[in-house]
């Protein structure tokens, strides 16, 4: 930096590589004051439209998204992804891509049908372009599968999840966070269905996964703790499912993880209490 300046290209490309290792650890405030400052200096020096610029402001929505900033991220992408179109064209991979991600923002904020037409419109174009099998084209069609099982249109989730969750692991491999996220969502489809011993199969493949190739306190691996912890409270193991629920907890607390909005760690605690106080009722 001091033998290059802090606004070259090459100094540039190491504060928004850095971000990205942040953005990988779940450390999202600390990725979204580098992305900001690689925004700010990328504007002035490349423009607005520059491709160096566009992927860095697509970072800093993905940062407040994971922040539960959903607004913040939508306002983002839908001004990367109308660039996009304009300078790449409807059909370019990165144009399809702020389309999943938008796509992706609407799930957050529970906007299932604008997420549905966006996504059969990226997932169509993916195929056409890119192919069946290709990375872009698998996470549009998880992506769709995810809008409509929150619609409650279960089998047509759990048909797509299916698809989707064999070619990943052909192409990404077993192990892949994509395939865990494509198999945390099945979970839940099944979940939603009733089946409930076969989706604590699911979740106990995802979080044992997780922690080994994560680590036992990042964000996803966090998630999933939850994730097995109701559905033992849903089959009536109440008390396994208070000693998970009570560790992520504390792992939440114990780290301040980014990954989680406030209010989600708030939501999680008071579902503790509550759970706690009915085995208490019940003595």
């Amino acid at each position: 930096m001091t033998k290059l300046g802090v606004d070259h290209p090459d100094t540039l490309m190491s504060f928004n590589n850095c971000a990205i290792l942040y953005m990988h650890q779940g450390r999202w405030k600390e990725a979204e004051r580098l992305l900001v400052q690689v925004i700010e200096t990328r504007e002035t020096k490349l423009g607005m439209d520059h491709p160096g610029t566009l992927t860095s402001i697509a970072n800093l929505a993905s940062t407040y998204e994971k922040q539960g900033r959903w607004r913040k991220a939508e306002q983002l992408q839908v001004q990367v992804l109308e660039t996009r179109k304009i300078k790449l064209g409807a059909d370019h991979p990165d144009t399809l891509m702020s389309m999943a991600n938008l796509s992706s923002t609407y799930q957050n904020q529970s906007r299932w049908k604008e997420a549905e037409q966006l996504q059969v419109q990226a997932m169509e174009t993916c195929q056409t372009k890119l192919g069946a099998d290709h990375p872009l084209t698998l996470a549009t069609i998880h992506n769709l599968a995810f809008a409509l099982s929150n619609q409650g249109r279960w089998e047509e989730a759990e048909q797509l999840q299916m698809q989707v969750l064999k070619t990943s692991k052909i192409k990404l491999g077993v192990d892949h966070p994509d395939r865990l996220s494509i198999l945390s969502n099945l979970a839940s489809t099944v979940w939603r269905q009733g089946r409930r011993e076969e989706a604590e199969q699911l979740f106990v493949e995802v979080m044992e996964t997780r922690k080994t190739n994560l680590g036992a306190d990042h964000p996803n691996t966090l998630k999933s703790m939850a994730d097995l912890a109701f559905t033992w409270k849903s089959l009536g193991r109440s008390t396994e499912a208070i000693e998970l629920l009570r560790a992520c907890s504390a792992k939440q607390e114990q780290i301040n993880t980014q990954a989680e909005s406030s209010e989600n760690i708030l939501s999680c605690s008071e579902t503790l209490l509550e759970w706690e106080r009915e085995v208490l009722m019940l003595k």
